[in-house]
C-alpha cells in the first residue's frame, strides 16, 4: 500500500482569540504598518500552535500555519492571503480613492493587454445582479475589519523582516512539538502583488521586477529556516477574467509568462525541494463562467521552477479538468498537489468521493507524486467547523485510495 499524502492550500480557520488579537492591533500613522505587541505576539505564537496540533489529530501529512500570520478580524475574509504583504512592503501608500472596485491598475500593458478594475471583472458583468446582491461572491470591497488596498506610490521594499521571522519561528516550534519534520508557508508571488495600482514606476516590467525583488527576502526567510514556502499567485489564471475585452488565449498567455518569469527570477537560487506553487481562479463563492481552461495553462504552470503544483480540482467549475494529466507529461522530479475537497460548497465531501477524485490523479503520474489538497484556503471562506471536518474527509479518502 502507498501511503497518499495530505495537505491543504494554506489558510484555515482562525480561532476567536487570533481574530480579537488582530482587531485589538493598532497600526502606525501610515495605516500599514503594525505596532508590535507582546500581547499580540503571545496569542499568535499559542494560535499557530493549536492549528497545528488539530492538523497532527487529523492525521494532515504536510501541515501549514494556516496562514495565521496574515490579518484576518472576522471569520470570513476572502483576501488576508494577499493584503497581508501590505503590512511588510515599504513603498506604499493609502489613498482616499476606492482603488479596489473602481480604479483599474495602471502601467499594465503587454501584448496590448491590460487588467481593468476589479468591479469590471466580465463574470461580474454577466452576473450583476448576483455581485450586487449576493454576499456569498459579492467580494467586490474587503470585509468590514479587513486592510484596504494601497497604491504604490515609491521604491518598494520588503520590510517584514520581524514579521516573517516570527511566522517562521511560531511554526517551527509547533512542528517540534507536534512530531512534524516539515511544513509550509504561504507567500505572495509577484505576479499578485503587482495587480495593484502603479504610482511610481511606470512599466509593467519594471513593477513586475520590484515585486520579485521585494517577495524574494520572504521566500529566502522560509527556505532558510528549512521550510517550504507556498507561492500563491492566482494571477495566473485569475487575470483572465480582468481583461476586457476578452482575450485571445495566445495573448493572455504571453500577458502571464511574464510573470511567471518574474517569480521564477524571485525564485532563483532558492532550494527547489522546498518550493511549491499554488494557481487558483479565485476563491470567492461566484459563477465563475469566464475562468481560464486549465489545458490552457498547464505547460505554463510547468515553466514555474518549483517541486509542487498546488491547482483547483474539486470545484464544480474545474473537477473535470484531471485529464489534463492524459496529455501532459509530469516531469520525474515534479509532484502535483490536487484540490479533492472545496471551498466553494459548505456540503463535506463524502470520504469516498474524495478517493474516487485522488485515484483519477494517482491513475495517471503515480501515487508516489500525488499529495491530496485543498482547492484553496478553507478559513475565510467556509464555517470553521465545516472546515474542519472537508480535512477529516481529506484525511479518510486518502486512506481509502490508498488501499484500492
Amino acid at each position: 500500500m502507498t501511503e497518499i499524502r495530505t495537505t491543504t492550500a494554506g489558510s484555515l480557520p482562525r480561532t476567536p482569540e487570533l481574530l480579537a488579537a488582530n482587531a485589538a492591533r493598532s497600526f502606525a500613522e501610515d495605516g500599514l504598518t503594525p505596532v508590535p505587541s507582546a500581547e499580540f505576539d503571545t496569542a499568535l505564537a499559542a494560535a499557530v500552535d493549536s492549528v497545528v496540533a488539530r492538523q497532527k489529530e487529523i492525521g494532515i501529512s504536510v501541515p501549514g500555519d494556516g496562514e495565521y500570520g496574515k490579518a484576518m478580524t472576522t471569520t470570513y475574509n476572502y483576501g488576508a492571503w494577499w493584503s497581508y504583504i501590505f503590512h511588510r512592503t515599504a513603498g506604499l501608500e493609502l489613498v482616499a480613492e476606492d482603488t479596489f472596485v473602481s480604479q483599474p491598475p495602471t502601467a499594465r500593458n503587454a501584448e496590448g493587454l491590460t487588467l481593468s478594475a476589479f468591479g469590471e471583472r466580465r463574470d461580474r458583468q454577466r452576473f450583476p445582479d448576483v455581485y450586487a446582491h449576493d454576499p456569498e461572491v459579492n467580494t467586490a470591497t474587503p470585509k468590514e475589519g479587513a486592510l484596504q488596498f494601497p497604491v504604490a506610490s515609491g521604491k518598494l521594499s520588503y520590510t517584514g523582516g520581524a514579521l516573517i521571522a516570527s511566522d517562521v519561528e511560531n511554526f517551527s516550534r509547533a512542528l517540534r512539538d507536534h512530531g512534524y519534520e516539515q511544513g509550509f508557508l504561504t507567500a505572495l508571488s509577484p505576479g499578485s502583488g503587482a495587480r495593484i495600482q502603479d504610482r511610481h514606476y511606470g512599466s509593467e516590467d519594471a513593477f513586475l521586477e520590484a515585486w520579485a525583488t521585494a517577495l524574494r527576502e520572504e521566500y529566502r526567510a522560509i527556505t532558510d529556516a528549512g521550510l517550504v514556502v507556498q507561492v500563491d499567485d492566482p494571477s495566473i489564471a485569475e487575470n483572465f477574467d480582468q481583461i476586457v475585452p476578452e482575450p485571445s488565449v495566445e495573448d493572455y498567455l504571453r500577458f502571464t509568462a511574464k510573470r511567471v518569469e518574474a517569480l521564477n527570477h524571485a525564485l532563483e537560487g532558492l532550494p527547489k525541494e522546498l518550493l511549491r506553487f499554488h494557481l487558483c481562479w479565485g476563491s470567492w463563492h461566484g459563477p465563475h463562467t469566464t475562468d481560464i481552461e486549465f489545458r490552457h495553462l498547464v505547460e505554463l504552470m510547468l515553466d514555474i521552477d518549483v517541486t509542487y503544483y498546488s491547482f483547483e480540482g474539486a470545484n464544480a467549475r474545474h473537477e473535470h479538468e484531471y485529464v489534463v494529466w492524459d496529455d501532459v507529461t509530469l516531469p520525474e522530479d515534479k509532484v502535483i498537489v490536487p484540490g479533492v475537497v472545496t471551498h466553494s460548497t459548505n456540503v463535506v465531501e463524502h470520504p469516498e468521493l474524495v478517493a474516487q477524485r485522488i485515484r483519477r490523479y494517482t491513475r495517471r503520474v503515480g501515487a508516489e507524486r500525488v499529495i491530496a489538497s485543498t482547492d484553496c484556503g478553507l478559513g475565510g471562506r467556509v464555517h470553521p467547523d465545516i472546515a474542519w471536518a472537508k480535512l477529516e474527509s481529506l484525511v479518510a479518502g486518502a486512506e481509502i485510495a490508498a488501499r484500492r
